[in-house]
């Protein structure tokens, strides 16, 4: 979608159209690799404070993994890490001008989609694919229809919950922007958009910080659960 409030095309390749949402999340994947690459690149058995706070990120990412989905599934911890850190940058990316990837609903649906195969996939492997596909026919056979149309609504209610609150923040932040514009000019007389500094910095706050980390940890939260719950 272009215009409006949708991503804008930033240019094309080979005729395919490179929107904002894949611009940004272009940048926030350099930041992630670079960040990543720095604080490992010269690791010390007497850690310097960049090694000592990458330390305690990953110290936090895998108790939360632990306590989430169990000891047993430690392994899941990179990718819980990795999820949680993309979302809250990707949430917060309006704070520095940059339009959200996660207000883009083709960004959010790809994610629960990943999460719905990881469910499934890893379910399947953990108690063999026919007992778990028998597990569609309880309490009995006559739910199947049922059971399936609830999996298939786990990613659609992951992806809008994500996007409806990312979505929402940033409309109402163009909307404010917007009628701030116009009551500049109204009152003073002039197009300069004074009443626009400083005024919305509250409501950054509130819709890029802290209910971007907040979705972002939902998110996460939410896909670990579903993942041990198929696993147990």
């Amino acid at each position: 979608m272009e215009g409006g409030f949708g991503p804008i095309v930033v240019f094309e390749v080979f005729g395919i159209p490179i929107t904002q949402t894949v611009t940004t999340t272009w940048f926030i994947m350099a930041v992630v690799i670079l960040l990543s690459f720095l604080a490992t690149r010269k690791l010390e058995k007497i850690p310097n404070n960049v090694q000592s706070s990458a330390e305690i990120i990953v110290d936090a990412i895998n108790g939360l993994t632990v306590q989430t989905m169990g000891e047993a599934n430690i392994g899941f911890a990179p990718y819980a890490g990795t999820l949680i850190i993309f979302l809250a940058l990707a949430n917060i990316a309006g704070l520095f001008g940059l339009r959200p990837p996660t207000a883009d609903v083709n960004t959010t649906m790809g994610l629960a989609i990943m999460t719905f195969v990881m469910i499934h996939f890893f379910g399947a492997k953990s108690k063999g694919i026919i007992p778990y596909l028998k597990g569609f026919l309880e309490p009995f056979a006559a739910l199947l229809p049922l059971n399936i149309m609830g999996e298939l609504a786990t990613p659609i209610s992951l992806a809008f919950r994500l996007f409806g609150n990312i979505v929402g923040g940033l409309i109402i932040m163009n909307l404010l922007y917007g009628a701030l514009a116009g009551l500049t000019t109204k009152l003073i007389g002039i197009n300069i958009p004074i009443f626009q500094v400083g005024i919305p910095a509250l409501l950054h706050i509130y819709f890029d910080l802290f209910a971007g980390i907040l979705q972002s940890f939902i998110f996460t939260m939410l896909t670990m659960v579903f993942i041990a719950i198929a696993t147990e």
